[in-house]
């Protein structure tokens, strides 16, 4: 469902090399699996077989957009690159989904993006001028014409990627498969996940989550660092740390809080943990008198189990949701998003009926679902009903890849915390301190928490609206 109180996920990506030809495109499936709730407007496979590239790309689910017919005629390979798509830059149609695959002079290359450049005019309008033509809106598709023009002057397709991102700001994890080898790399702040683990016959695999590498069978072995490049080929697996270091690290704090799986483990530290800190946090500094804590499926579950352990309110579970509908179940006008969320959620009438109810969420962005949410508890009988918020307010736009594109429609910009709370109809209302924020992760994680008021760790763009290329597709 698209859901206006939460900002829209990321991308996920997935790599893999093997030492001989495999059906990868079946294990770039169960990893992309995996990594579904990272983007569910496009999925797509490229397989590459001794420097022939075989793909297919296009939107829905990934179980949408693959049969085993599909995944059969892939054919076999020893290098995969994998994508799950939201739409951060440019919108969601099937002309955007990725992998991207680019032939140039030296060779093929195919390309998954997760993130957002906070530089992609610039750099579009330059390559431009220099004669590129631009196939979709999005800014993968610059960081892949970068990469070709470097490959033209450097001597190997990792050298082009390292030259590449001297020019590159904002956020990028990427996989790339060129005709012999696999690369991964992480931009230098390191503002999205990239993690590489091995299985036991061999195979390499890269992924935005853990998880994945635990759904393809592969051991974890360390997070990509910000600003690695890491090379997989038959002469062995090299880093490129070049660009390490140069920059503070700048995590986006909203995979711990929503982006993730809770089963995943981003830069050493768990998921599941890191929010059932920050219900802890909440209970500290937003303690109430009530009966019952229940969290807002799913993301909302572990902090409301950390505000009831550090409450000592008892946890119940309280809503069941539906399984059988797709986070991109599409509600065209309000009306029709509001009564989404009584197809997707139902409050449990035997554990909210005549309590005291501590509501534990992610966040509000627009306060508009979450309305329809306490509406229904409160119909189900709930006596009170307090609202906790496992991170900050929203003020600010992200230029990294999470749909918050303009200030103008955030909740929080517009209205007080009281006032907020007469909106959507709650008792009281409390949010995640910024402080606390960044101590999800038990120290000082250096997160980036632009959207919650912090510093940009980059340059902002003039125009960051996720749609600004669509025009120019549109009118060639």
């Amino acid at each position: 469902m698209r859901d206006g109180d939460r900002p829209r996920e990321e991308c996920g990506i997935l790599g893999l090399w093997a030492p001989e030809k495999r059906d990868l495109a079946a294990l770039a499936y169960y990893g992309l699996y995996a990594l579904q709730h990272r983007g569910q407007e496009s999925a797509g496979i490229a397989l590459n077989d001794d420097g022939v590239f075989r793909s297919r790309r296009d939107a829905g689910l990934v179980g949408e957009v693959f049969d085993r017919g599909q995944l059969a005629a892939l054919g076999q390979g020893n290098i995969a690159v994998g994508h799950v798509r939201y739409a951060t830059t440019g919108s969601d149609s099937r002309l955007n989904a990725q992998p991207l695959l680019i032939n140039h002079r030296k060779g093929a290359m195919a390309l998954a993006h997760n993130g957002n450049l906070s530089n992609s005019a610039e750099l579009r309008e330059m390559l431009e001028n220099r004669g590129s033509i631009f196939h979709t809106s999005t800014d993968s598709e610059v960081i892949a014409y970068m990469i070709v023009q470097e490959r033209l002057r450097q001597g190997s397709i990792e050298e082009a990627v390292s030259a590449a991102m001297d020019s590159l700001e904002g956020a990028y994890s990427l996989v790339i498969a060129s005709p012999a080898k696999l690369i991964a790399a992480r931009d230098k702040h390191g503002f999205r996940p990239l993690c590489m683990g091995k299985r036991s016959d061999g195979t390499v695999a890269f992924a935005s989550e853990s998880c994945a590498l635990e759904a393809v069978e592969a051991a974890f072995i360390r997070d990509i660092r910000p600003g690695e490049v890491v090379t997989v080929s038959d002469e062995g697996t090299r880093s490129d740390r070049r660009h390490c270091g140069l920059c503070p690290r700048r995590l986006c704090v909203f995979e711990y809080i929503y982006f993730a799986r809770p089963d995943s483990v981003i830069d050493g530290a768990s998921v599941c943990m890191a929010r059932q800190r920050a219900g802890a946090f909440l209970a500290s500094e937003h303690p109430v008198e009530a009966d019952v804590v229940v969290g807002v499926p799913d993301s909302g579950l572990d902090a409301a189990i950390g505000y009831a352990k550090a409450s000592g309110i008892p946890y119940e579970i309280g809503f069941t949701k539906n399984k059988y509908i797709a986070r991109t179940f599409i509600a065209p006008t309000q009306g029709d998003r509001e009564t989404g969320v009584s197809i997707k959620l139902h409050p449990i009438r035997a554990v909210v009926e005549g309590k005291r109810v501590v509501l534990v969420d992610d966040s509000i962005v627009r306060g508009t679902t979450c309305r329809k949410t306490i509406r229904q508890l409160r119909e189900a009988g709930a006596k009170e009903i307090h609202m906790r918020v496992s991170a900050p307010p929203f003020v600010a736009p992200c230029w990294y890849g999470t749909d918050i594109d303009t200030a103008e429609n955030l909740i929080a910009n517009h209205h007080s915390i009281e006032e907020i709370a007469r909106i959507i109809g709650v008792d009281s209302l409390g949010y995640l301190s910024l402080d606390h924020a960044r101590l999800l992760t038990g120290s000082d994680g250096g997160f980036c928490t632009a959207c919650f008021g912090g510093e940009y760790p980059t340059a902002i763009p003039g125009d960051g609206l996720k749609n600004r290329f669509e025009k120019k597709i549109h009118s060639t």
